[in-house]
Parts: C-alpha cells; structure tokens; sequence
C-alpha cells in the first residue's frame, strides 16, 4: 500500500492500519520529534510491534532526509530547486526543528526485550516490512561462541574467563581473527539476523559471532538488546553501549520495573560464601603441592612473582571472605524473624570489617578474577562476592538502598566445615546479606542522564498505567491505552463472586483455605469447564495456594472432565507438561484440557495460549505479593516515607497503592494469555468477590473495562457464557477469512442507493456494487466459454480485471497490458504472459519457475512456489509485474494469500477482491441462485431500483457465501441458502396479512431502529404491542424468535415464555436466516421511504 503521512512522516505500513494502529504510530512519532518519554499499552494482537518497528524506522529515514535537504540547501547558496518548497523545510515534520547537520547526528535505535527469543520474534517482524537498516543483536559469549574446544567445557564460566580471553589476545582463535575482513562483508552487514542467525552465519563464514556482533554495533541504525545489558551498568560498560541521542525502547516492558530493581539490588549468602571459601581451598592445595615440586603457576601473572607470595595473596582472600561471613553472621536476629534493616550506607561499615574499602576494593576484585580464571570449569567460582563487590562499590552509589541482614532459609544449607580456618560462626545458620533497590526509577533517571533522545516504554499489559509511570520517576507527557482490534462478540468477561452453592469466592488471607471456599471454588471451575470449548487455563495467586487447592479438589472431584496439567515450580518439566497440554487440546476425541498456573509465573508471562489453546482464562483470587517478605514490608515503608518527605518534581505511590497494583498487574498479565490476534475470542472469570469493588474494576485493562459483566447467580453466568462460545463458534471463525462482515454489508447496500432516481439502467452507467455485479456476472459468463488455461489442473483462474491492473504503473503497465486478453483466450494470454516470462528470465530461471508451477500444480503448496518465485522475480523491480502476473494460474482458494504475500514482496498486490476465492462451481451456483431470487415484491420504488436491488442481492448473496462457507464451523453451504430466503420472505408476507401494511411498517422500523441502535427495550414493547393484539399472531412473534441476534435471543425467549406460560426451547438459529431477514428489513425501510 501507498506511505502513510503522520504528523509529517512518512511511514512504509504492509498493510492499511487500524485506527488503533495509527493512533499508536502517531503516539511513537511524537516521542520522537518532541523528544519526550512515552508509556504506550497496545494489547496483544494489535500489531504492536510492527507499528513500534514501522513508526521509529519511518521517522529516522526522514531524519535522514532533513540533513540531506540541509546540505543540498547550502551548495545551492540559497537557489531553490522547486519553486514553493524550500529545500531547508524538507524533513522538518520528522525532526521538529531539530538544528542538526551531520549524519552522525541520526540517533541509533535500542530496541531492549526481556529475553533473546523475544527479541527474535521482533526481528522477524523486522523482516516483514520494506525497512532494510543495519541490524545488530547483542549476545553473550555462552549464546555466540562457536570455538569447539570452549563448547566442549562443561561450565558456562570457562567462555568469560581469562584463560578463553587469552585465545582472542594472542590470536589463537582462528573465528576472531577473521572478524576484520568478514565485518565489511556484505552478506553480514546487510542481513537482519537473530541470535541463531548469527551463529549460523559464524559457522558458515567462520568467523566469532561474539565479537562479529560488537564490530557490526558500530555502524548499526538498531541495536536489538536484553533489558539486562541496558539497566546494568557493569553490562552497558562492557558492551560499549553509547546512549547519548539514542532512542531507547522497551518492549514487553511490564517487567521493567521489576529488572530496574534487580540490577542494582543482590542477596550474598552463605552458599556463595562457602562456595567462594571451597573454591579457595582447591587452589591453596593445588598451589602447596606445586610448591613442594618446585612448579610455578601457570595461569598466574601476579605482579609479585614470587610463588610464596601468590600463595599468600590467596590465604588473604580468604581471610577476607571469612572476615566477610563473620561479620554478617554476627548480627542476632529478632525473635520475630524480621530481620535487621540498616540504610544503604551501612554496606561500607560491614564491608570495612572485612578490610574491603574503596582503596583495597580493586585490587581485591582483581585477586578475585584472577582465582576465577584459574578454577574456571570447575564447579565453584567467586561470580557473587565479585558481582557484590561491583555492585556496592560502583561508580553509581544509589541513596535508595537499603541493607537487611535476615536469616538463611534456602534450600542450600552450607555444609559443617572441619577446616582449622573456619570461622565460628559457620558452624551455625548462616545469615544473609541483601543489599535491595525500592526505586527502579533510580536506573530509569541514570539512562535520563546519558542524554537519551527519549524512553519508550511499551506493552500490552502496562495498566493500571498511573502507578506504573509513578514508580519509574521520569516524566511520561505521551500515554496512550488501546482499544483491541476485537469485536464484542469476540471476548467475554465476567466477575463471579458466589459459587454454584452460593457460597462466596475470596482468595483472601482467612478465607483461602477455607473448606467452603475451596469447594465452591472448584464446583465454579468444574461446571466453567463444562462449557468452555477446547484449553482452559486457571490461574491462582501463589504456588502455595495452588497446591493445597489442588489436594483439596483431588479428593473433593476425583473425575474432572478435562484432563489437567500443572504448572511445576522449576524449569525442567514445564516443557514437557506444556507439551501435553497442548497435544491434549488438539486431540479430536478429547474435550481440550485445563492448565493450572500461578500469576507470575512463566505460564502467565510469556506463553502464547491463541485459539484453542486458550478459550477461558479463570482468575481465582487476588494475587497480593506476601504481605509479611521482607522485601514486601520495607518497599511499602520505603514508599510511605517518601510520600511523607514530598520530594520536590518527584510523586511516590504509597505503599498501600503499591501493594493493589502489584496484584492488579499481576492479574492483567494473566488475562492477557487469551484473545491474542483479531480473530481469537475468549472468555474471562474473575472468580472472586473482591473483583466487584470499584478499585480493583478501575484497575483492569482499557479494553477488558467496557465488557465487564457481574451477576447476581451463577446459572446466568453459566447460561450466557455457553451462548456466547455457541456465537463466538459461528461468527467469529467466518471473520477469520472475511474480517468484520457488518460492514461490507452496510458499505454495499447504501452503495445501491447512492444512485439519483433518474438512473439509467445502462449497465456501463452503473456504479457502486451495481457494477460490481454486472462485471461479476459478465465474468461468470465469459468464463463458460473459455477453454483450459496453460496449467489446466490449476482450476478456473479469474484473469486480472481493469481494477487490478490499475494498481500498476509505468514498466509495470506494459508488462501486464500483455496479459489483459479478451477473456475467452486464456490460452492466448497464458502464451503471452510465458513470452513475457523468457524475455525477462534466463533459460534456467524460467526452467525453475516451470518446474515450481508444476509443483504446485501437483502439491497444491503455494509458500513453495512463491519463495521460489520470490528468488527469481524480486531480485530486479522490472520483473516484480511478472511475479503479479502468476496470480492467473494461482487456485481461488490461494488467491487472497498470494496477493498478500505480492504486497510485502514487491509493494503492489494483485487486485485480490473476495469473489476471486471462489472455485467456478461456487460461481455457477451463485448464479443460480440469483437468477431464482424473486425480488418482485421488494421493489415497488419504481423500474431504476428493481436492477440495482436485483444486483444488490446478488452481490450480498456473494459475500454472505464467503461469511458462511469459508468459515470453519459450518456455515450452511449456497444452496440452502434460499431456504431461509423462503423463510424470512414466508415470515414477512405472513405479518403483512396479519396486520396490516401500516402496522408493518411499524413493525420493521422498530426492528430498524433497534439494528443500529441495540436498544432492546424499545424493540420488544413496539413489536410485543403489533403481533399480541390478537392470540393468532402470537405464532408469528414466536416465529420472529429465531431472527433476533444472540446476545438477546435468550431475553426475547424469557419474555415469551412469560406471556405463554410455556417455556421455549432455543431453536438452531441460522445465521443465513438472520442475516437475509435484515435484508429484508433494508429493503422495506427503504420502500418506505421511497
């Protein structure tokens, strides 16, 4: 498609954009010209990564050209090249008056994610747009190292050692030394490649993707990155990390408060300690024993020389560690197991009793680094004293900090050691030192003083939004929460606060374990299940709560209709268990399954639960972080405080506020598992009583707050949510081949009428969809005579109409002028387009598009032919048409997939439009149909609008097809289609007779009116009030029942069931039905308007 302009940039977008889409660019454009900061929430689904790509890239390349223009402007001493446009204005809309003249001025991109396989769906996203900059994706040595003989250790530590950086600085390793020449190769520089792709790259051109990856960071416009790289000083300064005019992005940046913190927080325990202590004992061993032979080490270059001495300097190491151990260890804790808080300067005073000073700490860590070098591979290593060390004794000295000395209660209890040189107190419970951030806008306002161009922080679960950029301490001036691209119809969400048995649902403190809870909880879980189709996933608020839960239902429900996974506390098993969740979901002859997690855990992170996978997400409590953690108490006395000293420029949650949200993000995160692209749905359950307060509704997403449903029983929920799915099957999956249906219908039938009433019936006069269906028609009628194409297997191809070759210009033109035939010589077309082909191609280039024809032809695999119709057509734009020219042989049930597939190769589709994707025998059908309708009743407006309303069926009856036969739930096929036609035209005169026209015209403006307003009420107390003066009439109301829409069938049946005394069963509800009746309603309204 043509560039958008927003706010004076122009942006390559692959496809027309949602309003959502381009209210997201917009929101990434100012940023980037105002220079300010922005916190966009874009939910996920809605493109938000390609508009993020898109927006950033677009608004650089004009960047670019405002230089550009600036320079020209100045050799040309003020002579214009175009009269009207100063050449000094060009660009300005991407800068914003931005005085730069040097290319060197154009800000890099910092694209940061929270993990490496993040970052490579983003570049693949990259890949998918006309953008093509210079791309860099920073690793570490274990991700990028390809060295044989380093691969073959068994630890991670022995690829970051002195030993291993010896290979690069004597130029032993043969991968580094070719780094030089291959960094200008072509082939690398230009490639957008993910961490895999580099290695393959490294392997294949036997150069070191490490450090490759460093080189290729000097000359590249985006720099994709992990969180940790950015917030960690000690990473940013080892990685040369040059912020200053660097546009900084954070994707996924939910959890970039929570990395803030961490990267300028540590616990030393007493396992690292002995760890370190153990590693120490090893080598002083090693060392006597060399001693005793009279062997040096190796592996040392001590500034001493002298081996006695070495031996000492690692005896005082570990004197230091044991001085270290002694004085944490040293502190009683309170009976209380609170521990023993201290502010952050208090760090200096421990570490001073261990002799470690600003002074002593380099040479320290140094000695430390060293030891690390020579045990390298082996099991212990000295990573946490070292990181410690780094840590309290940076360049960056935060005030925030605090000091708690608590207890040891891990799982890696230090063992009794024998050793003359223990201290005393290691023969007791160890205590550990933490050294803990509350204030992630600490490492926010360090990237502020790099003098960034602005932070963008995005996601698609950021609210609530207000907490979030308070905690963070920078200015936020652009905020945006999208809408998602779904339809009502597409999402359900519902608080349930009371079980099946009434009894009420709270995930709080006193109650959670409560029998009666639990058991209402799981009968809630039991009958959602029930109704539910495919995957279900239930998240709960701690592992502690879902196991003992767990164990209650197991002998509560021993039968659970759908097979249950749970997830495990480590890493090992989750792939496995996640592997059968998803098998058991796709299994034909299982009803899907039910995933239990926990919200913040790795299910409600990152994992992706689309379509089936996950049709219900049941959130079971609030999941409020340990009230009593440590961490948990003195962040929320840290931010009390802060609150209380009014900090000037700077506005501090309280610590109460902090503890809602942290529950709040927490369960938006898990909500955000289902409705992952436009054509998903999902239902969700709040399944807790707390979930109804006004608080915890204004904490939820901007696009869940609109569909929130609360009930006053659990059947209603029940009731509503199975209509829903029963919908949601029906509608939903048809949008997935046709998109938002609704408005094709209103676009096409006001078309029809957009006509003056003095129309000619001069079929070359006709327009909107009237001429639509008069080139349809003339289409299916030429196409009767035309004999087999060129690939006779590949059906009856529709050739290009004038509409598609439109599209094209220039070279373009004249190359498809050949191939727009008279239409009954598709063999003569065929023979001119193959000319076409050999003039252009090579003798093996066109051998191989025929073989891949013939492939196709036989396979009915369209990505095969079209990557290697890609290879051969794309290389040169003059040859771009031809590969738009194969959409002739393409089968209709490719042809929407292959003109998508033109437009993100070449930037022109191929004039796709929906009746393309019909085979010949759906068009003949189609046709029949058609010419059966009777419209004779339909058009008493006069002779002009019985063609175009004749047309206007037809082409609605094409569209509607496609609604209901590409759909994968079983629309009802054509030809049945003129049964429910019978229906709706039998219901319509039977009304008609019985009450008359005036009253009928009531009746369909009434049903008018409530089509486009929804007004219920309205509709049923004019309607109830037409068809019940008589008990006659009653069977036509009933009859009136099937043609009501879903969300209010189950209402409307209620009520007559109220005024029968009689219930009344749902019938099956055609949406074929439905939808001809609301022609019908078109159609009259407008008869009486005429």
């Amino acid at each position: 498609m043509p560039p958008l302009t927003l706010k004076g940039v122009k942006v390559d977008f692959p496809f027309t954009p949602y309003p959502c889409q381009q209210d997201y660019m917009n929101k990434v454009i100012e940023c980037l010209q105002n220079r300010v900061n922005g916190i966009l929430e874009s939910p996920t689904g809605t493109g938000k990564t390609l508009c993020l790509l898109c927006a950033t890239l677009g608004w650089r390349d004009n960047f670019k050209d405002t230089i550009s223009a600036r320079k020209i402007a100045q050799k040309m001493g003020g002579a214009e090249l175009f009269p009207g446009q100063p050449l000094a204005s060009w660009g300005t809309g991407a800068t914003d008056g931005d005085a730069t003249a040097y290319y060197t001025d154009v800000p890099k991109i910092i694209y940061a994610s929270r993990t490496h396989s993040q970052l490579t769906q983003v570049i693949n996203e990259l890949k998918n747009t006309s953008y093509r900059p210079k791309v860099c994706v920073l690793g570490s040595r274990e991700q990028l190292c390809i060295n044989s003989e380093v691969m073959r250790q068994e630890s991670n530590h022995i690829k970051v050692c002195r030993k291993n950086l010896a290979k690069v600085s004597t130029r032993s390793c043969m991968f580094y030394n070719n780094v030089e020449e291959k960094s200008t190769d072509k082939d690398l520089v230009n490639a957008i490649l993910d961490v895999e792709d580099l290695v393959k790259a490294g392997n294949k051109q036997r150069v070191c993707p490490y450090y490759l990856s460093r080189t290729l960071k000097q000359n590249a416009d985006i720099i994709f990155m992990p969180y940790n790289y950015l917030l960690d000083p000690k990473s940013r300064r080892a990685h040369n990390i040059e912020l200053k005019g660097a546009i900084v992005i954070f994707d996924e940046a939910h959890n970039v408060e929570k990395m803030c913190e961490e990267s300028t927080s540590f616990d030393l325990t007493p396992y690292d300690l002995t760890s370190a202590m153990q590693a120490v004992d090893r080598l002083l061993l090693e060392q006597a024993k060399d001693l005793g032979k009279g062997d040096a080490p190796e592996d040392f270059n001590m500034e001493s020389g002298s081996s006695g001495q070495f031996l000492y300097l690692i005896a005082k190491i570990k004197q230091i560690i044991m001085d270290l151990e002694a004085a944490i260890n040293s502190y009683e804790m309170p009976s209380n197991s609170q521990g023993i808080t201290k502010p952050g300067s208090f760090i200096y005073e421990l570490f001073q009793k261990a002799q470690v000073t600003f002074e002593t700490k380099a040479a320290i860590v140094e000695a430390m680094e060293q030891i690390t070098g020579y045990l390298a591979g082996r099991k212990h290593s000295f990573s946490s004293p070292i990181n410690t060390l780094e840590l309290a004794f940076g360049e960056l000295q935060n005030v925030t900090n605090i000091v708690h000395i608590h207890q040891d209660n891990s799982s890696h209890r230090k063992k009794q050691n024998t050793d003359v040189w223990s201290s005393a107190s290691s023969k007791k419970q160890g205590n550990v030192l933490s050294y803990w951030c509350f204030s992630p806008g600490f490492s926010m306002q360090e990237l502020v003083r790099q003098d960034v161009r602005c932070i963008i922080l995005t996601s698609g679960t950021l609210s609530p939004i207000s907490s979030f950029t308070a905690e963070m301490q920078i200015p936020f001036p652009v905020c945006l929460e999208n809408p998602h691209v779904i339809e009502r119809d597409q999402i359900f969400v519902s608080i349930i606060d009371r079980g099946p048995d009434g009894v009420q649902l709270s995930s709080a403190f006193d109650r959670r374990f409560d029998p009666d809870n639990m058991g209402s909880l799981g009968n809630t879980v039991v009958n959602l299940g029930r109704v539910v189709p495919h995957g279900l996933l239930v998240f709960f608020p701690s592992y502690p709560v879902m196991d003992k839960t767990l164990e209650f239902w197991k002998v509560r429900f021993p039968v659970n209709l759908k097979p249950m996974f749970v997830e495990p506390k480590g890493k090992g098993t989750f792939t496995e268990i996640i592997d059968g969740y998803y098998s058991k979901v796709n299994d034909p002859s299982s009803r899907g399954g039910s995933f239990f997690a926990v919200c913040r855990g790795k299910a409600s992170e990152g994992l992706d639960f689309a379509d089936t996978y996950g049709r219900g997400v049941i959130i079971t409590g609030l999941p409020f972080p340990p009230r009593m953690d440590p961490r948990v108490v003195l962040k929320m006395q840290y931010l009390d405080e802060m609150c209380r000293k009014k900090v000037a420029g700077l506005k501090y949650l309280s610590g109460q506020d902090w503890y809602r949200q942290q529950a709040s993000r927490a369960v938006n995160q898990a909500i955000g598992r289902v409705i992952r692209h436009r054509e998903d749905y999902g239902a969700i359950f709040l399944c807790d009583h707390r979930f109804k307060s006004s608080d915890a509704r204004a904490q939820l997403p901007a696009w869940v707050k609109p569909y929130v449903r609360t009930y006053d029983s659990f059947g209603n929920v029940v009731r509503d949510v199975a209509q829903f799915f029963r919908v949601a099957q029906k509608l939903v999956s048809a949008k997935l081949s046709f998109g938002m249906f609704s408005m094709v219908l209103y676009e096409l039938y006001y078309s029809c009428y957009s006509v003056s009433a003095d129309c000619p019936d001069d079929q070359a006069t006709a327009g909107g969809s009237a001429r639509l269906c008069i080139q349809y028609e003339a289409e299916m009628s030429a196409s009767k005579k035309r004999p087999l194409g060129l690939l006779d297997a590949l059906d009856y191809s529709d050739h290009p109409t004038g509409s598609e070759t439109a599209v094209l210009t220039g070279e373009e033109k004249r190359s498809v002028a050949s191939l727009s035939l008279p239409e009954d010589s598709k063999m003569a077309k065929g023979r001119t387009f193959m000319l076409d082909l050999k003039k252009n191609l090579s003798h093996d280039s066109f051998t191989q598009l025929m073989h891949a024809l013939q492939l196709y032809k036989n396979s009915d695999d369209l990505e095969e032919l079209v990557a290697k119709g890609a290879e051969l057509l794309t290389r040169d734009p003059n040859t771009h048409s031809l590969l738009r020219g194969l959409y002739q042989f393409i089968r209709p049930h490719h042809k929407k997939r292959f003109h998508e597939h033109c437009v993100l190769l070449t930037g022109d589709g191929c004039g796709y439009k929906p009746e393309h994707s019909l085979s010949k025998e759906q068009k003949e059908t189609l046709n029949a149909v058609c010419s059966q309708l009777d419209s004779s009743q339909l058009n008493k407006g006069g002779s002009h609008l019985k063609i175009h309303t004749s047309e206007m069926i037809k082409t609605l009856f094409l569209y509607f097809h496609l609604f209901s036969s590409l759909g994968k739930c079983g629309g009802q096929p054509l030809s049945n289609i003129s049964t429910d036609s019978d229906i709706s035209s039998a219901l319509f005169a039977d009304i008609k007779k019985a009450i008359g026209t005036q009253k009928t015209n009531q009746l369909f403006v009434a049903l008018q009116t409530y089509k486009k307003n929804n007004d219920y009420e309205n509709m049923v107390a004019t309607v109830v009030s037409l068809l019940t003066e008589k008990d006659e009439n009653f069977g036509l109301l009933k009859r009136l029942a099937q043609f009501i829409p879903s969300h209010h069938r189950q209402q409307f049946l209620k009520m007559l069931a109220s005024l029968s005394g009689k219930d009344m069963a749902d019938g099956d509800c055609s949406p074929q039905g439905c939808f001809l009746f609301y022609i019908y309603i078109h159609l009259h309204h407008e008869q009486t308007l005429l």
